[in-house]
């Protein structure tokens, strides 16, 4: 006699049926007899392109756990060996371990993508019924028919998403040398004195980097790039008419009138500090507190490195840097005084390194910084909340990132 299909459609208990679980059924059924797939290669295309298929890497463990149990390399359409039948508590250990609970949640997930089918028993458990010769006849457990079903549309996702991916990696590229070149063109015009209004220019050039997203997309950068290659090219336009000017030299003066220069003028948006205090550097003073490494403001604060000459290596780098940096956030000379003298010219620059990060956050620099310096002066004032705060937004930025794939390159 004829022995009918006995696959189940239906899961177990409460379980519902979906329509992606019949859909995927009927990609099972039509997928030639004898259509081979390399159940690994399968696998890592799976892992490209899991953003589309909304699965999350712990559900990629749970599959990759399923995948181990098959004993073939090659996986086989129509064949009989494709339902793999674990206990929980083998596919837990498989899969790192994780608990019964959260393995429950992700092999529902794997089967409401369609990567997995279940083929429930009467009774729920998962075994196989084997004849007098030890053949599987008939096994209860999860079916990975899909793999094979779907391994041509599992490659074409993965194509496509290693190709969105190194498309947003030359616009981040493309960000990251404008944004360099901007910076220190706009560095380079405030040292050198040449005449434009470079506070305009650098607060532009904050505003187009702070629309910048924590988890940014090819849609969202072109524009950015767009902005940032005509703020380049302005800025250059106004470095080589500098070049083409040609202006006489002031005469020298004795180092008397030299002294007598008028001091230059503060920030009108800010309160004037009482008269005193030069811009003579203390030697004391020039030191960044032991307890805050250069290598952490750098990597806490990248952006004041942009705007250095050679990088910031020493404290007195970072001080330099400090320096050319403050006209553009528009600190006025007494603001910058009062804070290097209540802080020390190595914590302020500190300072300065993280108001500048948190870009168009802060809104008055100058006057912040007049808060903190009084705040320091009075001893109620530490750096290191404000750099944990930036490691705590960084350490935010780079959860919401989906993290890449964690599996080795070979599975066989």
């Amino acid at each position: 006699m004829e022995m009918l299909d006995q696959n189940p459609i239906t899961p177990f208990g409460q379980r519902p049926l979906s329509l992606s679980t019949v859909e995927a059924q009927r990609g099972v059924r039509e997928c030639p007899e004898g259509k081979p797939a390399h159940k690994w290669q399968v696998f890592r295309n799976i892992c490209e392109a899991r953003a589309s298929l909304a699965i999350s890497d712990r559900a990629l463990a749970v599959l990759n756990a399923l995948l181990s149990f098959h004993p073939d390399t090659v996986l086989t359409a129509g064949a009989a060996d494709l339902v793999v039948f674990p206990s929980n508590r083998l596919l837990a250990l498989r899969a790192h371990g994780i608990a019964a609970s959260t393995l429950r949640r992700h092999l529902a997930a794997l089967v409401d993508s369609g990567l997995v089918l279940r083929r429930d028993s009467p009774n729920g458990k998962r075994y196989a019924r084997k004849t007098s010769s030890g053949d599987i006849e008939q096994a209860f457990g999860f079916d990975l028919g899909p793999i094979v079903a779907r391994a041509e549309e599992f490659a074409a996702q993965a194509e496509a998403a290693i190709a969105t991916r190194q498309a947003l990696a030359i616009l981040r590229e493309r960000i990251t040398l404008a944004r360099r070149d901007i910076a220190k063109m706009i560095a380079m015009g405030v040292e050198q004195h040449v005449p434009a209004d470079w506070e305009s220019y650098h607060r532009t050039f904050r505003e187009i980097m702070a629309r910048l997203p924590r988890v940014p997309t090819s849609d969202v950068l072109e524009p950015i790039i767009v902005e940032l290659v005509h703020l380049r090219e302005a800025i250059v336009v106004v470095l080589e008419r500098q070049l083409d000017a040609v202006e006489p030299r002031p005469p020298e003066l004795p180092a008397d009138q030299l002294q007598n220069s008028g001091p230059e003028k503060s920030n009108p948006s800010e309160p004037d500090p009482a008269p005193g205090g030069g811009e003579m550097i203390d030697p004391d003073r020039s030191r960044v507190p032991d307890t805050i490494p250069i290598r952490m403001v750098v990597e806490l604060c990248p952006d004041i490195v942009d705007y250095a000459r050679g990088g910031i290596r020493t404290p007195q780098d970072l001080i330099a840097t400090a320096s050319t940096v403050r006209p553009m956030l528009g600190i006025s000379p007494s603001a910058w005084e009062e804070a290097r003298v209540a802080m020390g010219d190595g914590q302020a620059s500190v300072v300065l390194s993280a108001i500048l990060q948190r870009g168009n956050a802060i809104k008055n620099p100058g006057g912040y910084l007049r808060i903190l310096a009084r705040r320091a002066a009075a001893g109620k004032f530490s750096v290191w909340p404000m750099l944990m705060a930036l490691r705590r937004q960084g350490q935010a930025a780079r959860d919401r990132e989906p993290p890449p794939s964690s599996f080795p390159d070979d599975f066989s």
